[in-house]
């Protein structure tokens, strides 16, 4: 058994648990947890224990049988959690990539980078690109010779056209459909339910359909 600590709590951080529960092979250790007090436990059901802080990183990277989840969603903060992520100096391949059963990846076409989440029916076509630390929720679909940045996630339902370049920590909501050869700038985040037609500035908050500028964060 693999053993897995996983940075976060209830929400990405139950679902990772339960991907790698159906994996069959991680021994959960617990959750590291900046606001859960240490030695309570996260989750209606199956209880998962809070082993320690985001700083309490250092102390498990000295297990080398110890491997990590970020299971962290910016929501308009999307670059600070980013940056978080980055000062960890988790080394890549001390990333665990949960990849469901019932996902969808075809054979040797696709690359998908370390710490990788794809939960149950996520979907990529052939020829797609998946950088580090990504998240697709339930049902998102990825089309041909797109890219997913580092730290970019998927909301359920969510479709990415073909062609499309998706950035760094940018978050997809759910329902929303993304146009082929669009490009999405970094940080951005798209409401759910948007259609995205045109190129998305980074820093940008994206609404509705056809898809509008809502807010400017560089702004």
């Amino acid at each position: 058994m693999k053993k897995l600590v996983i940075l976060g709590g209830s929400g990405i951080g139950m679902i990772a648990c339960s991907i790698a529960n159906d994996l069959g092979y991680y021994e959960i250790c617990g959750f590291l947890n900046d606001i859960v007090p240490i030695g309570n436990e996260i989750g209606k059901y199956k209880k998962i224990p809070v082993i320690g802080k985001t700083e309490d990183v250092k102390k498990y990277l000295l297990d080398a049988d110890i491997q990590f989840f970020i299971a962290y969603i910016g929501m308009q903060n999307e670059e600070e959690v980013f940056n978080k992520i980055q000062s960890l100096n988790i080394p890549a391949e001390r990333f665990a990539t949960l990849i469901h059963p019932s996902a969808v990846v075809p054979k040797g076409l696709c690359k998908i980078g370390n710490g990788v989440m794809m939960s149950p029916l996520s979907q990529l076509s052939s020829d797609t690109t998946i950088e580090d630390n990504c998240i697709l929720l339930p049902n998102s679909y990825v089309g041909h010779d797109s890219t997913l940045r580092h730290f970019a996630h998927i909301a359920a339902n969510a479709v990415v056209g073909a062609n499309v370049d998706v950035g760094r920590a940018v978050h997809i909501g759910t329902n929303a459909t993304i146009r082929e050869k669009v490009k999405i700038g970094d940080f951005s985040l798209i409401g759910s339910g948007a259609v995205v037609l045109d190129d998305v500035a980074p820093n940008s908050i994206v609404v509705g359909n056809p898809a509008r500028l809502l807010h400017s964060k560089d702004k």
